[in-house]
């Protein structure tokens, strides 16, 4: 006998999508580079992004 299981994949992609979208937006206290201000998870990645892409375009500049 085979038994039918449908609909628990779309809940476990709600749960992570949820777990995730918490992780990301969520601000975070204490942070050493903006104690004024709590930062999200997601403006700490870009800024780090943001800050590499300047150092590789200053390296790129350079004469050889």
């Amino acid at each position: 006998m085979k038994l039918r299981q449908t609909g628990h994949t779309s809940i476990e992609y709600v749960v992570v999508s949820a777990a995730l979208a918490f992780a990301l937006f969520v601000p975070i206290g204490g942070d050493a580079a903006s104690p004024d201000s709590a930062r999200t998870t997601l403006q700490i990645v870009l800024d780090e992004f943001a800050k590499g892409y300047r150092k590789i375009s200053h390296a790129i500049s350079l004469p050889n």
